[in-house]
């Protein structure tokens, strides 16, 4: 079944956050139907850095490539504003949907950008944002790659515009609306109620933002399709890893901190790595008499 058809059911799906092949991994072996690929959670793993435009279409097209090469797993991938304009949309598609992206995500804000639940955000004319979202349909090479659009008009122009916004943005060819920052459940209801019956709708939960926390299975009541928890991933490893700085600075060994940690061993199983050294030893010495028992 193609995300697109996913998506057309009546269920909703729950896309976690991930940034870069281990996490997605760890995602995938949880069973999750999709992945979100955060560009925050890029942002702050891979620069150590805000979400605020700094992350390039070179660094989040590699990640994709080494995700794809991990996981099977539908990736849904923030794309940020396109990097430029409705040409640099179009060269953003190519190179996401050949690195592996099942769904595109773009956003119309104007640059240099920043996380959609940060204060004093700017939006591009929505005729300009339309042109954009109309170039990346018409880029992608394939229909089963998905367009989002994106609207952070919510807390510069209001919800009634967003709405329209993400109307017009229909009309370009999205494929899935994102209506960014809701700042109620009243708001996301009424969201969801004008634009659940265009396109299948996509919430997104940031733990501390401007949107109250709901779970996938509550938004889905509302008529929400695809929930995602972008930063979450990131925000729980930090803390744990904080702990653990603290932990070995204050006692100079690992050892007061084992039972809040894989081991060696256990993470290499986690990872794969006895069955990866099998496949190896699998193409060791491919002389005659293994050619002629794979013939």
């Amino acid at each position: 079944m193609s995300f697109r058809d996913r998506l057309a059911q009546d269920r909703v799906v729950l896309a976690p956050g991930v940034y870069d092949a281990f996490t997605a991994s760890l995602a995938a072996a949880a069973g999750f139907e999709a992945l979100y690929l955060s560009g925050a959670a890029i942002a702050y793993t891979r620069l150590g850095r805000p979400d605020i435009g700094l992350v390039s279409v070179s660094e989040v097209a590699d990640t994709i490539a080494l995700v794809r090469d991990r996981v099977p797993t539908p990736l849904v991938v923030d794309a940020d504003t396109g990097y430029g304009n409705a040409l640099n949309v179009q060269r953003t598609v190519r190179m996401f949907e050949r690195a592996g992206a099942t769904a595109l995500q773009f956003e119309d804000q104007s640059f240099p950008k920043r996380c959609g639940h940060l204060t004093d955000k700017a939006v591009i004319p929505a005729g300009e944002m339309a042109g954009k979202i109309k170039a990346a349909v018409d880029a992608r090479a394939s229909e089963d790659t998905l367009i989002v659009a994106r609207t952070d008009a919510v807390a510069v122009e209001g919800v009634p515009a967003a709405l329209d916004r993400a109307r017009l943005y229909v009309e370009a060819g999205a494929d899935v609306l994102f209506v960014e920052a809701p700042k109620s459940r009243e708001q996301l209801a009424a969201i969801a109620t004008d634009l659940g019956g265009i396109r299948p709708l996509l919430a997104n939960m940031v733990e501390g933002g401007q949107t109250p926390i709901s779970s996938a299975s509550e938004l889905g009541e509302l008529g929400y399709r695809l929930v995602i928890f972008p930063g979450g991933i990131v925000r729980a490893l930090a803390r744990q890893a904080q702990d653990y700085y603290a932990s070995l600075a204050q006692h100079g060994t690992t050892q007061p901190f084992r039972d809040r940690m894989f081991d060696f061993n256990a993470l290499n199983d986690l990872i794969g790595t006895p069955e990866m050294l099998a496949l190896g030893e699998t193409y060791k010495d491919f002389g005659p008499a293994k050619r002629e028992d794979a013939a």
